[in-house]
């Protein structure tokens, strides 16, 4: 039954490697007899020597530390609510700082995108060896340090603004943590900016001269870019094309900065240019006489620059106005799960395109452009 457990636990799919499993009623040796009749590198990796386990965790804690030699952050742990806000904000722009310099000192691509994740790796690192030592007294008297450390890492993470979910942590690391490690705070990093409001009317040219000015740089640099990338998940999310353009320029615009080609002042410009061009994206909508679906599939239509140079804009226009009311009404619910639903309605955008004298050698990708978009207004239409 132990073995059938720790099979399950550790059985890989996916992106997850392997799995943890840690012994709280000391029952290793009863796993180590039931290894007996396998290899002797199974019995060799059972269980993991407890002094073993506390050495890696105190090291993995000194590299943390030593990232804030020269930042005192005691406040940050003991002291009352502002002074730790304070101290956590002070502590996300040293880091940044730090992660920075570090990149600048790398030739390499690859080497400046892992200077700028070193500290999230190094706590991440931290957290999977405090899981195992948790129920140590070494444990105890760091744990307050730790959950600072693994505060600022949450911070970081969450403003990280990718399409792609963090998939560094092991569940069961997390599990383990969250009841072993006294955490100060998990702080936003709108709120260590000193951001209250996030209401993305922010856009505004006032709002964004407040975070051009802030004097923490870098953390300006970090609120800016998860606003941003919430603006564009939040008031662009239906309109497919909008979504991949502006998530491109921002990804961009980091790469850039993340290979040291940009400094912080000039991506912070950078980045509130494309926030102004967000911004007058969703301005323009009703002014071209199109509805906001119409203009979704217009823009599907619209993202060769060749078809607009070929069919001109009153045309497209035209082409969106029935590829919309066809596909609606072909649409049933779940259609985009099923082949043949996917299928019939592909046929029918090859026919409309076709109809309008869409450029043929345009017409494959604009079919696909087309069905993303409209997969985007399924749940709205099903509604």
């Amino acid at each position: 039954g132990l073995m059938q457990a720790i099979a399950r636990v550790n059985r890989v799919f996916k992106d997850k490697p392997g799995g943890l499993i840690v012994d709280y009623i000391g029952i290793a040796q009863n796993l180590k007899s039931a290894l007996s009749q396998y290899s002797d590198s199974d019995k060799r990796n059972a269980g993991i020597d407890q002094a073993e386990a506390i050495a890696v965790m105190i090291e993995k804690f000194e590299i943390v530390k030593d990232m804030f030699f020269g930042f005192d952050y005691d406040a940050g742990l003991q002291g009352d609510p502002k002074d730790r806000l304070s101290v956590m904000a002070g502590a996300l722009e040293w880091v940044l700082g730090m992660q920075r310099k570090a990149a600048e000192k790398e030739t390499k691509d690859e080497a400046k995108k892992l200077a700028h994740r070193r500290y999230s790796d190094a706590v991440l690192a931290l957290s999977k060896a405090f899981a195992l030592a948790s129920s140590s007294d070494e444990a105890k008297v760091i744990r307050d340090e730790a959950g600072f450390f693994q505060a600022i890492r949450a911070a970081l993470v969450k403003s990280t603004g990718s399409k792609k979910k963090t998939q560094d942590t092991d569940l069961a690391v997390q599990q383990i943590i969250s009841r072993a490690v006294i955490s100060t705070e998990i702080v936003d990093i709108l709120q260590a900016a000193g951001i209250q409001s996030q209401d993305l009317s922010i856009l505004s040219d006032e709002f964004l001269a407040e975070m051009q000015g802030m004097e923490k740089k870098n953390l300006a640099l970090e609120a800016l870019k998860k606003l941003i990338n919430g603006e564009i998940k939040s008031k662009l999310s239906s309109r497919v094309v909008q979504t991949k353009t502006f998530s491109e320029r921002l990804e961009a615009a980091m790469n850039r900065y993340h290979t040291n080609a940009m400094t912080t002042v000039q991506i912070i410009e950078e980045l509130i240019a494309l926030a102004k061009d967000i911004r007058a994206a969703m301005e323009k909508e009703g002014e071209d006489g199109l509805t906001e679906d119409e203009r979704a599939f217009y823009e599907a239509l619209a993202e060769s620059e060749s078809a607009v140079d070929v069919m001109g804009d009153d045309k497209l226009k035209l082409i969106a106005h029935e590829l919309l009311a066809s596909v609606k009404s072909n649409a049933t619910i779940d259609w985009h799960h099923s082949d043949m639903a996917r299928a019939k309605i592909r046929v029918t955008v090859k026919r409309i395109l076709r109809k309008f004298g869409y450029p043929p050698d345009l017409q494959a990708q604009a079919i696909q452009t087309v069905l993303q978009q409209a997969e985007a207004f399924s749940e709205k239409w099903a509604a």
